[in-house]
């Protein structure tokens, strides 16, 4: 029967006790209520008269203008120090009285209620409040996206104790206009914390989900940030391979690796948050991916280390004519791949480096190979047919996201046709077709050690894949929205997402539950980047602001100044992670000092409150494209940075 405080049940007692028996028959078959369950009903009559009255009070369309005045007015003249933590309030209330008045077909009155108030909601809810005002009768909740979200779920206000026990009091003094606490009571979940009444810039840093901040319970889990203890040794036992590849003198190489051995191998005995190296099953490495993790090494002991100081050099390649049909770009981790998605349904992979691309041998010609042999991928491959250029036709719609694999001999696809696809960068085919979100696909991630990946769907999921399953290893479900961008965390244990409710999550690839829920943004989450360490999270979001989260807490450790004026598309951090730089549909590159970002989060707990000079400090550069909007950053393992953008004509 669910709770007996109920209209229905009060009015059944009530026909029960003028011995209406017709009129109470019909009712409960109706009401699918069975004789035991009738019988045991027992409301007494003060409780009847209050439920009856509140009905009648709640269907009353005048005292909702009335009584959100008056919370206004409550809010109004409250203290400081809990004021701006209960004007949190104000937006829900509002919502859910516009609902009520659509239910009991006050439709008339619900215009000009949203008319009234609407305005005086913050502006991040405007666009939400627009999709509301769509809803002009109760037939039309059900097919509204928000509307449904708002009727079955709770919206999460965050109070301090002197707040709520302000609120208990007011509500106490509304006893004869019970609207408002009967949508707190039934909508609204306020999570009580100790401490002060929080400030201004605090609850406006953790405001702007659809449904409210975060309660302080959806971030209490364990998060192994750290960082995994890689198997360098193994990859750096092969020094004639290397020496034969590379035509330098036999020592200095020898002598580069053995300094980037000690460097590297410090650094997984100190960190004590990294999580159990069979935590997660981790594909084992080939000789080839080993010979490719030596070049890494022997790259990276050439790097640059970048500072306020030492700004990187950037490389820009712009995408002519293609201004509206170039969707998406990747760079391959050794940089010497450039892949690009277009609305085409096709995919272009260039070489950016003075090797061409080869192809495949025909089939006649492959029998004659001894398989046997030790460099049996080489002479697999056409040595007269070089091109610079490559075109992958598979997809059946415009092509969202592209991911070359950490080791460049694979490729991922994903697309508005639903699927994802795996391409081989050896025979220039797809390989695999994956199929399981039933909308289009947005983002795919490769995991940084290979064999799995993630996906993010308009479905309002996430997915766990392994190129060697055709269905998804886990679903991450819980976004109230299209999911827009996903991550891999750096030791591969976990994956963030964003989306479209502007919320951030992290989910555990172990369990598939989510462990953070982080509310901050007020636009939709459109790109993600792990910091280097593994701690930090980098969001941009729709309307040109970055957010730095801290994965051991789940809140917002900097709000960067808002200087992009457009989306933010690309996030990167540098290799040795002292510079964070974004990309923007603004047509610009800033660099961040992030080695600044996070010292000034330690301290202050949040950059929003810094003084300007320290702002400018942040911010150590902007890069102005011509007017090519960016589509992808890029750090080579020298810290380099490369760009890519789409030239979309002269403004």
């Amino acid at each position: 029967m669910g709770e007996k405080s109920t209209p229905l049940l009060a009015v059944l007692q009530l026909l029960k006790k003028y011995n209406l028996k017709g009129t109470e028959e019909i009712l409960r078959k109706e009401a699918n209520l069975g004789d035991t369950e009738f019988q045991n009903l027992d409301l007494p009559e003060v409780e009847i008269a209050n439920i009856l009255s509140v009905h009648h009070t709640e269907s009353d369309p005048f005292t909702y203008e009335h009584a959100y005045d008056c919370l206004k007015k409550f809010i109004e003249n409250s203290l400081d120090i809990c004021k701006y933590e209960l004007s949190t309030l104000l937006y829900p209330v509002f919502v859910h009285m516009y609902l009520s008045l659509i239910l009991y077909d006050h439709n008339e009155h619900a215009a000009k209620f949203l008319e009234r108030f609407g305005q005086e909601q913050e502006d991040y809810y405007q666009d939400d409040l627009q999709q509301l005002s769509i809803v002009k009768a109760k037939e039309q909740i059900k097919g509204n996206e928000l509307a449904e979200i708002y009727s079955t779920n709770k919206f999460d206000v965050q109070l301090s104790r002197d707040s709520s026990s302000q609120l208990k009091r007011f509500l106490h003094e509304q006893k004869s206009s019970p609207v408002i606490i009967n949508i707190i009571n039934n909508h609204i979940l306020i999570d009580i914390h100790d401490g002060p009444g929080r400030t201004q810039a605090q609850v406006k840093a953790t405001a702007g989900g659809i449904l409210g901040e975060a309660s302080r319970n959806e971030n209490r889990a364990k998060v192994y940030y750290g960082l995994l203890k890689e198997p360098y040794i193994e990859v750096l036992a092969t020094p004639p391979e290397d020496e034969e590849e590379v035509e330098e003198t036999p020592d200095k190489p020898k002598k580069k690796k053995a300094k980037k051995d000690n460097v590297f191998m410090k650094k997984p005995k100190v960190d004590p948050n990294a999580p159990p190296t069979d935590r997660i099953p981790l594909p084992e490495l080939k000789e080839t991916d080993k010979i490719e993790k030596g070049k890494a090494l022997r790259e990276a002991s050439k790097r640059v280390q970048l500072g306020p100081e030492t700004l990187p050099s950037i490389c820009f390649y712009t995408l002519l004519n293609s201004g509206h049909t170039a969707l998406c770009a990747d760079i391959c981790d050794d940089s010497s791949l450039l892949a690009v998605g277009f609305n085409t349904s096709t995919i272009k992979v260039w070489t950016l480096t003075s090797v061409r691309l080869r192809g495949m041998k025909s089939v006649d010609k492959l029998q004659d190979i001894d398989k046997e042999a030790g460099d049996v991928l080489v002479r697999m491959m056409e040595e007269k047919d070089r091109d610079t250029c490559r075109t992958l036709f598979g997809h059946s719609g415009p092509v969202y996201k592209v991911a070359f694999d950490p080791f460049k001999t694979l490729l991922l696809s994903c697309s508005e046709d639903s699927t994802i696809r795996l391409w081989s960068l050896q025979c220039w085919t797809c390989v695999v077709v994956y199929r399981g979100h039933v909308w289009p696909v947005w983002d795919v991630r490769w995991s940084p050690h290979g064999h799995y990946f993630a996906s993010a769907s308009h479905d309002r999921t996430a997915r766990l894949w392994a190129t060697d399953h055709h269905q998804p290893l886990r679903f991450f479900s819980g976004h109230l929205s299209d999911v827009d961008c996903v991550q891999f965390h750096p030791n591969s244990n976990y994956v963030a997402t964003g989306s479209s409710d502007r919320t951030v999550r992290l989910w555990d690839c172990l369990t598939g539950t989510q462990l953070r829920l982080m509310t901050g943004h007020k636009r939709p989450i459109l790109t993600l980047s792990f910091s280097v360490c593994g701690r930090w999270l980098a969001s941009g979001g729709g309307g040109g602001e970055v957010v730095i989260w801290d994965l051991s807490s789940g809140a917002p450790a900097a709000h960067l100044p808002p200087h992009h004026t457009a989306p933010v598309t690309a996030l990167a951090f540098s290799r040795d992670g002292a510079l964070l730089a974004s990309g923007s549909l603004d047509c610009t590159i800033k660099l961040w000092d992030f080695a600044l970002i996070t010292d000034e989060s330690a301290n202050d707990e949040n950059i929003a409150s810094s003084s300007p000079a320290k702002e400018e400090k942040i911010l150590l550069r902007s890069f102005a494209t011509k007017n090519s909007p960016l589509k992808n950053l890029h750090f080579t393992r020298r810290n380099l940075l490369l760009a890519v953008g789409s030239y979309e004509g002269s403004s």
